[in-house]
């Protein structure tokens, strides 16, 4: 055998190699479902303007939603299965219970999808799809979704407990949880621009309104007093963005310029350290805030997903049924 011929040889098998080891992620594609369910992705679309247009803060739920359940596992829709279906649900998780929501409108997405493609497309691509079509439906940017997850049969409570972000994290504390999961610290702030929607229980901001520190403006520290007392009314709600708390915009970065964050992990953003200079660009730069935050979200979108054989397709994304 020559030379050159077992080089090629060598070389051929080296390429196999590297494929069958290629992160599974590789396998992912929007045009997934282009032969098997064609319709999908306009039917989920329809299906989350309709619950949208119901509840515009449904938005920033569904956003988060597709976020914790990327976090735990990977992107393996893993956050909707119930205590019925395992043991270990994250929906029980600290970060999640009595905060998560929009379960029952992904059923409902899931559901359309089924009356039209029995069993072809995932819960965990539902939820990205959704993700996506939720942004867009409150003025914030579209992207590509990559398609082709496969839905887990079990959920993890203390991983849910242990990888998410906690509403007391410190900027340091945001950079390596990001990192952990491949993300940089300028997805992390992107991402974090989705609490330009949505609202916070007053659980989780009660210690900052009430701090007197330095990094607050009194002003909002005592807007917020208003409905959100010393002790008691944990479940009280306040608006994440004081200004536009309904459209995805820019204007969170402008809160926290002006130390009106709501949550301690909002403004550690904008507080002497590292993220100041991209808060600022954000601020100014809407545009480049909405672009950075798409690309972060097909990046987050990329977490460890189940592809090929790996998991299953649930017909049901709260059971394994």
């Amino acid at each position: 055998m020559s030379s050159a011929l077992l080089s090629s040889i060598v070389s051929a098998l080296l390429f196999l190699f590297f494929l069958s080891n290629t992160p599974s992620n590789a396998q992912l594609s929007s045009t997934f479902y282009d032969q098997t369910c064609p319709k999908a992705l306009s039917t989920i679309r329809t299906s989350i303007r309709k619950a949208i247009s119901s509840e515009r803060r449904m938005a920033a739920s569904l956003i988060r939603l597709h976020f914790h359940d990327c976090f735990v596992q990977g992107c393996d829709a893993s956050i909707l299965l119930d205590e019925a279906a395992t043991s270990t649900s994250e929906r029980s998780a600290l970060p999640n219970k009595d905060s998560a929501r929009g379960y029952g409108v992904i059923d409902t997405a899931k559901a359309e999808v089924e009356k039209i493609c029995p069993g072809v497309v995932s819960c965990a691509d539902v939820l990205a799809v959704a993700a996506r079509d939720a942004s867009a439906a409150v003025g914030g940017p579209s992207w590509t979704v990559k398609l082709g997850r496969r839905d887990s049969t079990t959920a993890s409570r203390a991983l849910a407990e242990s990888d998410l972000p906690s509403f007391q994290s410190s900027l340091d504390q945001l950079i390596s949880n990001f990192a952990a999961k491949g993300l940089s610290a300028r997805d992390m702030v992107a991402l974090s621009g989705a609490h330009t929607l949505g609202q916070a229980r007053c659980l989780t901001f009660r210690d900052r309104i009430y701090s007197n520190g330095s990094d607050i403006d009194a002003g909002f520290a005592s807007t917020r007093k208003r409905g959100c007392p010393a002790s008691g009314q944990d479940s009280n709600l306040a608006p994440l963005d004081l200004v536009t708390p309904n459209s995805f915009d820019n204007n969170y970065y402008k809160n926290l310029m002006q130390k009106k964050g709501l949550l301690h992990s909002d403004q550690v953003l904008f507080n002497g350290g590292s993220a100041d200079s991209i808060v600022s660009e954000y601020s100014k730069k809407p545009s480049t805030f909405k672009s950075d935050f798409a690309a972060a979200m097909i990046k987050m979108g990329d977490i460890d997903p189940l592809t090929g054989q790996n998991g299953i397709i649930r017909k049901i994304c709260s059971s394994l049924n």
